[in-house]
């Protein structure tokens, strides 16, 4: 169901945020290779806004939701997994998990305010390729590692020790919050990339590989840092496009900063684009992937608004021979989630109910997650955006 709508909000809060944006992208003018197409037009009249309706929320949970992430159950796609945070400290935190359908399946608690989380397939644990789901744990100052059973019929804890990871930053920048796992085409290597609670300018973002610690647990092993920050608000929301291999991260006052995701890229030490520096009225939180063969698709972030967030959609691809050009605004719509933090995409089938993949994404005053069917968002856009078709995403094969 699709109707339209204006695009409204405080005045004064969007243009305290669009002069911060303004500030911070001066200071990044003379850096090579960066896409600057989009600067602010304060001239400009805000698009219209599409509103999508959720298919289900998921059961509600006794606290604080926060981020979830979907795993595709390749052998029963209808029995796939949307993993989710319990932002709560121990013993309250937990990794919460529940099937397609809605209902939760699992509670793991123990986690001391877990933050973000993300799912990567074929860990190799064991001898065994294990799909896992990794999450930060705030207070904790450490990862969580969970192995998915192959059928989806449990998730349990395979963490090596704590898992410390940050070591030796202080105070908030050694609290981990967000987190997203690229798995590298050539070697099926995974990395953990992960965003503190605070920062510097340059190198605010830590990359470990995750690895088998020889007695089929998870350990992090530190790789570098990267990442350029603009020193106002903070860094949550992380997303990794395996296929193509970069990671995007949310400078919520700012924009949305794209970077290498592999250490060993000749781009790994310089920033590739900033992009959603306009049109957005709260945080830029949740970030997700949408993939569609030959590297096209759409990256979908959230403003975090009370009541009615709005989520707009970009070219995954860029523009015709400006691949790091994601300026364009294809969709921006709403769907009934409140102050969304978390969101994550699949393109691949979930079932009959969502066999062109699905977005799901926390809704906070009902301390739930809703889901939607991505034909639903992509009849909304004019003109409309391509679905997948059931197809299955490079990092689940």
């Amino acid at each position: 169901m699709v109707r339209l709508r204006r695009q409204g909000g405080v005045l004064s809060r969007s243009v305290h945020r669009l002069a911060l944006g303004i500030a911070s992208l001066a200071a990044l003018l003379g850096c090579e290779g960066i896409v600057r197409r989009d600067l602010p037009d304060l001239s400009a009249a805000k698009p219209p806004v599409a509103a999508v309706r959720a298919v289900r929320p998921t059961d509600a949970l006794p606290g604080d939701p926060d981020n979830p992430a979907i795993w595709l159950n390749r052998s029963d796609p209808s029995n796939s997994l949307v993993v989710a945070t319990l932002k709560e400290a121990a013993p309250k935190g937990a990794l919460a998990v529940f099937g397609v359908d809605g209902k939760l399946r699992q509670l793991l608690t123990g986690p001391n305010r877990p933050n973000n989380v993300d799912v990567g397939y074929g860990l190799d644990l064991g001898g065994r390729p294990t799909d896992i789901a990794v999450l930060t744990e705030r207070l904790g100052r450490r990862l969580r590692a969970y192995a998915i059973a192959p059928d989806g019929s449990s998730v349990r804890d395979v963490s090596s020790g704590a898992m410390p990871i940050l070591e030796g930053a202080p105070g908030d920048r050694g609290a981990p919050m967000g987190i997203g796992l690229y798995r590298r085409p050539k070697d099926g290597a995974i990395f953990a990339i992960v965003s503190p609670k605070a920062g510097p300018r340059e190198n605010y973002l830590w990359e470990y590989r995750l690895q088998d610690d020889g007695s089929g647990r998870v350990k992090a092993v530190f790789v570098r840092r990267l990442g350029s920050f603009s020193g106002t608000g903070e860094i949550e929301a992380v997303a990794v496009d395996d296929e193509l291999g970069y990671v995007y991260y949310a400078d919520e006052d700012v924009g949305i900063h794209k970077w290498a995701a592999d250490p060993d890229s000749p781009d790994a030490a310089r920033e590739l684009a900033l992009f959603g520096t306009t049109g957005y009225e709260q945080d830029r939180e949740g970030i997700g992937i949408y993939s569609l063969p030959n590297g096209k698709g759409y990256i979908v972030s959230v403003d975090q608004l009370p009541r009615e967030s709005i989520f707009h959609v970009y070219r995954r691809e860029g523009e015709p021979g400006r691949p790091h050009d994601h300026s364009a605004v294809l969709l921006s719509f709403s769907g009934g989630a409140d102050s969304t933090d978390g969101l994550d995409v699949m393109s691949a089938s979930l079932g009959a109910e969502f066999p062109s993949g699905a977005l799901v994404a926390m809704n906070s005053a009902s301390r739930n997650f809703l889901l939607f069917d991505w034909r639903d968002i992509a009849a909304a856009a004019r003109p409309p955006l391509a679905t997948a078709g059931g197809r299955r995403p490079e990092s689940s094969r």
